[in-house]
C-alpha cells in the first residue's frame, strides 16, 4: 500500500488538523493550540483500512416511513418550553450557553425543580462539576427550588457521573457544566477537545438510549462564543444562549440551533433576589409609559429572532457648550446613528451639526434592525424642533442615504404587535403597501416613501395631535 501524508496534529480549539507542526492554527488563527495526535495513524503516515459489516436495520425508502408526531414533555417553565419548540423531547441533548454570572445555572435548576415537582415526573439528576452540593443548596433555597425528587451531586468524573444515573434512573439529567467533567479513558484536560468531544458523545448516547433528556451548560468565552470545540454544538440537538447586560436585569433566552422546533424563538426572563422570572410581555421594558408625550422619543418595532418587541428611541438635541459638539450613542450602532443624523439634518433642514447630539434606547435595549431608522430620525427632529411626537404614532421603515423609506421585512408582525399594545397611527414604507394586514377598526396606515413626507407627516400629527 503507498503511503499518504496523515495529520499529525491538530488544534485543541477548533478540530483543525496539519501534517506538520504550527504556533497558530490555520482555522480559528489562536496561538499555542496546535499538539500532536498521540498513538494516531498519523504517526505510521498509512491509511487504515476499513472493512464493511451486514448493517443491523436496513434502508427503507423514504415514502414507507410513516409519519410519528414528536412526544414532547413540557418542563413547567412556560418560556423555556416555548424557545425549544413546545417542550423536551424524549433523548433530546440541549446545550445551554453564556457568559459568566449571567443565570445559567439558575436557569436549569428552576428548570430541574419545576420539572421534578410535576404529579406525573420522574426523578431529575443536577451534576456539577463546579459548585460543591451545600452551594448549590443555598441557591436552591434562595430560588424555592426544593422538590423532593431533584436529587444534586458534585462530580468531575465521567464514570462516576454514568454511577449516578445507573443507580436513580432518572427522567432528567442536568450537567454543569461539560467543560468541568472529564474520562478517564481518554489523554488531555477537563474543557480541552478530546475532552469535551468524548464527554458530549457518551452523554449524548446514554441520553437517546434510555430516552431521557439531557441538559448541559456549555462555558462562553471573552467574545461570546461557545468555549471549546465547534464539534460541541453539531454533537447536540438543540443550543441556547443566556444573553444579558450585568447593568439591567434583563436576560434573553435564545434558541441557535434547534432539531426539533424553531432556530430563531427568543424569550425573555428578568433577574430578581430570588431567581429569574418570566417576562410574558417584554415590550413594556423597552419603552416609558407617560402621561403626555415629550419631545425627542419615538417608538418602533424591532424583531428579536420571530418575536416583536417594542422600543423606544430617545434623542437629545442641545446647544453646544464647546467648539466641538459631542456625539453619544447608547443601544444603538453609533456608526449608522451619524448616518442618520446627517440624513435628518439635510432634508429635514435641521442645524445639527453644531449642536451636541445624544441617542439612546430604554431598557439596556440593543437595536440593530433597521427597521428602527426611521425612529430614530423622527425622535432627532421631534428634539431638534420641540414637537413631541403623539403617544399613539409608531415608526418603521429603513432610512437610506437618500432620504428614501425602504420597506422592512416582517412588516406584519410588526404591525400586529403595535396595533395590540394600542398604536392607532403607523408609519410605513409605501413600498410595503401590498405586505400590510387590514387596518383594525380606528387604526390608520401612514404610508411615507422619503424622510421629507415623514417629517411634514409629524409635523402635521403635531399640530392635529
Amino acid at each position: 500500500m503507498a503511503k499518504v501524508r496523515a495529520a499529525g496534529f491538530r488544534c485543541t480549539e477548533c478540530g483543525w488538523t496539519s501534517p506538520k507542526w504550527v504556533g497558530r492554527c490555520g482555522e480559528c488563527q489562536a496561538w499555542g493550540t496546535v499538539a500532536e495526535l498521540a498513538g494516531s495513524a498519523a504517526s505510521s503516515g498509512l491509511r487504515a483500512r476499513t472493512s464493511g459489516v451486514a448493517p443491523t436495520r436496513p434502508a427503507r425508502p423514504v415514502a414507507e416511513i410513516a409519519e410519528q408526531a414528536v412526544t414532547r414533555v413540557a418542563t413547567g417553565l412556560g418560556e423555556f418550553d416555548r424557545v425549544i419548540g413546545g417542550g423536551l423531547v424524549p433523548g433530546q441533548v440541549v446545550l445551554l450557553a453564556g457568559e459568566p454570572g449571567v443565570g445559567k445555572s439558575t436557569l436549569l435548576l428552576d428548570v430541574g425543580h419545576r420539572f421534578a415537582d410535576r404529579p406525573d415526573a420522574g426523578t431529575v439528576l443536577y451534576v456539577s462539576g463546579e459548585e460543591s452540593v451545600e452551594q448549590i443548596g443555598v441557591r436552591a433555597r434562595r430560588t424555592g427550588a426544593t422538590s423532593d425528587r431533584l436529587l444534586l451531586a458534585d462530580e468531575n468524573d465521567l464514570a462516576t457521573l454514568l454511577g449516578h444515573i445507573e443507580e436513580h434512573d432518572p427522567a432528567l439529567v442536568i450537567v454543569d457544566s461539560v467543560q468541568t467533567i472529564a474520562s478517564a479513558d481518554v489523554d488531555g484536560r477537563a474543557g480541552g477537545m478530546t475532552q469535551v468531544v468524548e464527554v458530549t458523545q457518551v452523554l449524548s448516547r446514554v441520553a437517546k438510549s434510555r430516552r431521557m433528556p439531557l441538559l448541559v451548560i456549555g462555558q462562553s468565552t471573552k467574545d461570546s462564543s461557545i468555549a471549546g470545540p465547534r464539534a460541541l454544538e453539531h454533537l447536540v440537538d438543540t443550543v441556547l444562549t443566556f444573553e444579558g447586560d450585568r447593568h439591567t436585569a434583563l436576560r434573553l433566552l435564545r434558541a441557535v440551533k434547534n432539531r426539533y422546533g424553531p432556530a430563531d424563538e427568543i424569550v425573555c426572563f428578568e433577574q430578581a433576589d430570588d431567581g429569574l422570572r418570566e417576562v410574558l410581555d417584554p415590550s413594556d421594558l423597552f419603552r416609558e409609559n407617560r402621561e403626555r408625550p415629550v419631545p425627542g422619543t419615538c417608538v418602533t418595532v424591532t424583531m428579536e429572532g420571530r418575536r416583536p418587541l417594542l422600543a423606544e428611541v430617545q434623542s437629545l438635541v442641545a446647544e453646544a457648550g464647546s467648539p466641538n459638539p459631542r456625539r453619544g450613542v447608547s443601544g444603538l450602532d453609533s456608526a449608522r446613528v451619524a448616518m442618520l443624523v446627517a440624513v435628518t439634518e439635510r432634508h429635514g433642514q435641521l442645524r445639527l451639526s453644531e449642536r451636541d447630539v445624544f441617542v439612546a434606547t430604554v431598557g439596556g435595549a440593543k437595536l440593530s434592525d433597521p427597521a428602527c431608522d426611521l425612529a430614530v430620525c423622527l425622535a432627532l427632529a421631534s428634539s431638534a424642533t420641540g414637537r413631541p411626537v403623539p403617544a399613539d404614532v409608531l415608526a418603521l421603515g429603513e432610512v437610506a442615504l437618500s432620504g428614501d423609506i425602504r420597506k422592512v421585512p416582517l412588516l406584519s408582525p410588526r404591525v400586529a404587535e403595535a396595533t395590540r399594545l394600542g398604536y392607532r397611527r403607523i408609519l410605513v414604507p409605501r413600498a410595503a403597501r401590498s405586505l400590510l394586514p387590514p387596518a383594525p377598526e380606528g387604526t390608520t396606515y401612514t404610508e411615507v416613501a422619503h424622510l421629507e413626507n415623514a417629517l411634514g407627516v409629524l409635523r402635521r400629527l403635531t399640530v392635529v395631535g
